[in-house]
């Protein structure tokens, strides 16, 4: 049991309270904010504390952060605030959920991993991912760090996904598929080929968009 912090004062913050509340040995206690968006003393009956100041009020030694936030310019938000919360010492904790099939134990940290996801042996997950409801991830494959799976994923076996990745809701990757760092994969896509990194790709078999990634999702 690990006494958490949760970054953030939106639904994906409220979801994580109440996931880990129900689901989990682990116990929140207080979310935390960038300080300019502090906008509230409290949140769900627990105290709102400014992240630059975590430290001071909530030792490393004694408390977990969990960041379980959106994809904003391709997860490169997450990222930043996940490696600020390492830059102060804080380890993190995980999330995953008694109703999803997990055949694997190499998962890293800081990872949301919800309800009716089925994750096949000998699949290696990073540190720092979101993989939302009922996706199917196969065997033999690599999940880098910072990427978010929406819903209903086919990632096929032997794929390597890079990190700051972004699949869209029923989107498939074939078997043996490379995604390069920063993909997006638009919904309902079809990865036939492997992707250059920071592209975009749309349609059915998928095509690559002419903007980057992160020129579509700021």
């Amino acid at each position: 049991m690990a006494r958490v912090i949760v970054f953030g004062t939106t639904d994906t913050a409220q979801l994580a309270e109440y996931y880990l509340r129900t689901d989990s040995p682990h116990e929140v206690v207080a979310f935390t904010v960038d300080g300019a968006y502090r906008d509230r003393d409290e949140f769900l009956g627990r105290p709102v504390v400014p992240f630059e100041d975590l430290v001071g009020s909530h030792s490393p030694d004694d408390f977990r952060l969990f960041t379980p936030m959106v994809a904003l310019q391709m997860n490169k938000v997450r990222q930043r605030v996940y490696q600020s919360g390492r830059d102060k010492g804080f380890r993190f904790v995980n999330y995953i959920s008694s109703r999803a099939t997990v055949l694997t134990e190499d998962i890293g940290e800081n990872n949301f991993i919800l309800e009716d996801n089925t994750i096949q042996p000998f699949q290696s997950i990073g540190d720092n991912n979101v993989l939302w409801s009922g996706n199917h991830i196969g065997h033999h494959g690599r999940i880098g760090n910072h990427v978010l799976f929406t819903s209903h994923v086919v990632l096929s076996g032997h794929c390597d996904v890079g990190d700051n990745c972004f699949l869209g809701v029923n989107s498939t990757i074939r078997d043996g598929i490379r995604l390069g760092e920063g993909t997006l994969v638009a919904m309902g896509a079809s990865i036939l080929k492997d992707t250059d990194p920071w592209t975009a790709w749309i349609g059915n078999p998928a095509r690559k968009h002419e903007k980057s990634s992160l020129e579509l999702y700021r």
